[in-house]
């Protein structure tokens, strides 16, 4: 039994010897020979690329509609502007149609005048204010035919007006107010003569017309007599207008002139 172990043995090796170089090599390109298999990329990897992409596409569409955004708004507001600068004329033109003086109609009476004169003509009183604060009181007499006799104006300026000093008079007659220049009236088919009389304190305007007397004297003591009968009648809270009235009162004269005929005439200086 033991040879037959040896003899078992020595055969393997003897087959081992023999065979050795074959089955070396065999495994060595065996191993070389294997395919090389691509490692798969970690998935975190991959999240985190994904994801720089959609925030850089985000801030990108984000960044367009901003800008779209902003050429919109300076579009709209050329539109506009354009509109604006198209609507100025008309702008214009109605501010300039607008009537700025209207009639007062809940104001009361602050003038009264008797003219005694003129008793026998329609008399009417109107108020016109202004928004700037201007206010005008307006007597006025008219004939049996509606045609204007007299017209006498106390204007009160507020801010929309200056009022200026009056030029080209033909004359002064003098009054309980001082000195009032006579005006020519031009563009009348009678013999009418204006007036006009400033007063800085208070801001005070009175003028107006008489078309009745046939000589310039008998038209300016006409007019010193409606002034000479003038009288406040509410000087509300303007104080210094009751002070003038009631100065003027001091120097008030009767009307003694027969203007209508012009028989006497009234002291009137400058040229006529």
């Amino acid at each position: 039994m033991p040879s037959l172990a040896l003899w078992r043995k020595g055969k393997r090796q003897r087959f081992y010897a023999r065979n050795a170089l074959n089955t070396t090599l065999d495994v060595f390109f065996g191993r070389l020979m294997q395919p090389f298999q691509a490692v798969p990329a970690a998935p975190h990897h991959t999240g985190r690329v994904l994801t720089v992409l959609r925030s850089a596409v985000d801030e990108v569409c984000g960044t367009l509609a901003r800008l779209i955004a902003y050429v919109c708004t300076l579009a709209l507001l050329f539109i506009v502007g354009v509109y604006l600068w198209d609507q100025l004329p008309d702008m214009h033109a109605s501010a300039s149609t607008r009537p700025e003086w209207t009639l007062a109609t809940r104001s009361s009476q602050a003038f009264a005048s008797n003219q005694f004169d003129l008793s026998y003509k329609s008399k009417s009183y109107q108020i016109l204010r202004h928004p700037e604060g201007g206010r005008k009181d307006v007597l006025r007499w008219n004939a049996e035919r509606g045609r204007a006799v007299a017209e006498l104006e106390i204007y009160r300026p507020g801010g929309e007006f200056e009022p200026a000093a009056a030029s080209g008079g033909v004359g002064t007659v003098e009054t309980k107010f001082g000195t009032v220049t006579l005006l020519p009236l031009p563009g009348t088919d009678r013999a009418c003569s204006g007036f006009i009389k400033m007063v800085d304190q208070p801001s005070l305007r009175i003028s107006g017309y008489v078309c009745q007397g046939e000589t310039l004297p008998a038209r300016g003591a006409a007019i010193a007599c409606i002034l000479n009968r003038l009288s406040l009648v509410a000087a509300g809270n303007d104080a210094k207008l009751a002070e003038l009235f009631a100065r003027a009162e001091l120097k008030r004269v009767d009307c003694r002139t027969d203007w209508v005929s012009g028989s006497d005439r009234p002291s009137l200086r400058g040229a006529m």
